[in-house]
């Protein structure tokens, strides 16, 4: 008799308002490969750090108001993005639950812990030396990890430690927030259909 094949950790699903149209589709137990189209460059560039570094397939499709500004856009994918996670990690059982990682890139340095608590909080400290990198308002990465802990239930700090370069400050983010997911969401040998929590439930 075969032995019961594991769980696939995949979601796949869309969030339509009168602002954006959203599809995420999604493998936590991945490779890193990447589809991705918000109509923003740099946007796809961090997101793609995030499949890359955390080795989660990824596919977001997005259309938004972008002759407005790329707020909702943003905003949006990261609250499909985290209901996607959500999705795809059921009940936690098993899974390491605490991530956390520090990424340089030249001068810049980030840091990022997650806890995937059942309990939605960020605290984010990121001190942009640019308002814009691209077409990218740097303000919206909050925004984006605001949509991503509100609907993924996580407990999420960024802090960036020192850059001079918006780029790297935001890059070093994205790829500190991939790590310390790929770290959590990790199955941990020793817990095996265990919940990582004294409460028996996350």
């Amino acid at each position: 008799m075969n032995a019961p094949r594991e769980l696939e950790r995949t979601a796949d699903l869309r969030r339509d308002t009168k602002e954006t149209k959203i599809r995420v589709a999604l493998n936590l137990d991945g490779t890193g490969q990447a589809q991705l189209a918000t109509g923003i460059g740099f946007f796809d560039h961090m997101l793609d750090q995030i499949a890359r570094h955390g080795l989660i397939d990824l596919t977001i499709e997005a259309e938004g108001d972008l002759h407005i500004d790329g707020h909702h856009t943003v905003e949006d994918v990261g609250i499909t993005l985290g209901m996607a996670v959500a999705q795809a990690v059921g009940n936690k059982a098993g899974i390491t639950r605490y991530g956390h990682s520090y990424v340089p890139l030249d001068e810049a340095l980030s840091r990022v812990v997650v806890d995937f608590s059942g309990r939605p909080g960020l605290h984010m400290h990121v001190p942009f030396k640019s308002g814009m990198v691209g077409g990218f308002d740097t303000q919206l990465a909050y925004e984006f990890f605001q949509g991503f802990v509100n609907h993924a239930l996580v407990t999420l700090h960024i802090d960036n430690l020192r850059g001079e370069n918006a780029h790297h400050q935001c890059e070093t983010v994205f790829k500190a927030f991939a790590r310390a997911l790929r770290m959590a969401l990790t199955p941990d040998p020793r817990s095996a259909g265990v919940i990582p929590s004294t409460k028996g439930s996350l």
